[in-house]
């Protein structure tokens, strides 16, 4: 029999910070708009009142999380990055090498604005979108955002084999990672809810972890069955 997720709490600054499966999530206020539900196999009925997007580092699990959890939840699972290639018939590599980072910023908020349009789903960014004041306003708007946060080794032992990187295309790109992951921190942490990623974590866990955050947010996602939806 599956152990039921160990959860604990206490105030810190005024928020509620709560630990799951070794997870902390940091809850915050946030506001009720559009709905959509889902029942699930064991007659758990779910509604997801907003777009939940992820953002974070480079190798943080955005997209393998992102997905299991759209599965979850029966919502759509939509990626930035997957879009704005699939728009320019080019990969994010070469939209780099050929128009620029800024080129490649502007099409990312564009490409962000259009998919929170749509009804509430699970939303993988880039590493970068949140850097983006437009984009924190708009996310904050129309969705909520989680952090996926993950320590400099985790994220290099990720990425280190990959060259589709193109900030890490230096000539130390663990130095590069560390130092784009310390300027990045401080927007992160504008984030609504925080999960901590680790590697001992299978994704399933990760998406439940997840889950299990965001149903302590009822204006984001709330149990039907347990009469707790607003």
């Amino acid at each position: 029999m599956r152990e039921e997720p160990r959860r604990a709490a206490s105030p810190i600054g005024g928020l509620l910070r709560i630990v799951i499966y070794g997870l902390s999530c940091k809850i915050t206020p946030f506001r009720v708009d559009e709905m959509f539900s889902r029942r699930d196999a064991a007659g758990l009925g779910l509604i997801l009142h907003k777009s939940v997007v992820l953002v974070g580092m480079m190798g943080a699990g955005k997209t393998a999380v992102g997905l299991a959890l759209s599965r979850r939840l029966g919502v759509a699972f939509l990626d930035s990055d997957a879009e704005i290639e699939a728009a320019a018939n080019r990969t994010i590599a070469e939209i780099f090498q050929r128009d620029g980072e800024a080129f490649f910023r502007d099409r990312e908020s564009e490409i962000i604005a259009r998919l929170l349009e749509g009804p509430p789903g699970i939303l993988s960014t880039g590493g970068g979108a949140y850097l983006a004041p437009m984009n924190r306003q708009m996310i904050s708007e129309k969705g909520a955002a989680i952090w996926l946060r993950a320590d400099l080794e985790l994220l290099w032992n990720r990425v280190r084999h990959k060259d589709t990187r193109p900030l890490l295309r230096t000539k130390n790109p663990k130095a590069t990672l560390e130092a784009i992951m310390i300027e990045r921190t401080p927007f992160y942490e504008q984030a609504d809810v925080v999960v901590d990623a680790s590697a001992s974590y299978a994704i399933e866990d990760a998406a439940e972890a997840v889950e299990q955050a965001l149903l302590l947010r009822p204006d984001v996602l709330s149990d039907v069955v347990a009469g707790s939806a607003p």
